[in-house]
């Protein structure tokens, strides 16, 4: 057997994240065309912020609130290997700007940026959302700007 670093093991996992979920979207399409594989990824994606999100709580020991919801959602993108910057501001809620997004760069590299702001919208406000109410059923994600937009960046208000 292989004895592979903490680093090898996260690349790998990492990997075959980002591919089994472009290699099953491809794969619908092909059967049932685009916007049924659209609306089955967004399905999926209404219940995989939860599970993300309830174990970066589970793995953190923080609870509800926009400070554990900061937490925990700029780990995740830092996971994911997002760049972003994200600030809090007085009122409680915070800001994340995204300036490259893996999974807009995995529809480049394929050839299919042309259907990034449909994806887009429809997953990230999902996603997004989701993430939002497992920290607290009153906050909201909204966004600004998007990547998948042609924008230089991302911005997605939490609050």
């Amino acid at each position: 057997m292989l004895k592979l670093m903490d680093q090898q093991i996260a690349d790998y996992f990492h990997r075959s994240y980002t591919a089994v979920d472009g290699l099953w979207f491809m794969k619908v399409e092909a059967a049932c065309g685009f916007d049924t594989a659209l609306d089955i990824d967004v399905e999926v994606w209404k219940v995989m912020p939860k599970i993300q999100a309830r174990k970066l709580k589970a793995l953190s020991g923080l609870g509800h609130g926009l400070d554990a919801l900061f937490e925990c959602f700029t780990t995740k993108l830092a996971i994911e290997h997002f760049e972003f910057t994200a600030d809090r501001d007085p009122a409680g809620g915070f800001e994340v700007r995204m300036t490259a997004c893996p999974w807009v760069e995995l529809l480049a590299k394929a050839n299919r940026l042309h259907l990034a702001e449909k994806i887009g919208t429809r997953i990230c406000d999902t996603e997004y959302t989701v993430w939002a109410r497992e920290f607290g059923p009153d906050i909201r994600a909204e966004f600004a700007d998007r990547l998948c937009k042609g924008c230089s960046t991302c911005t997605v208000r939490f609050g």
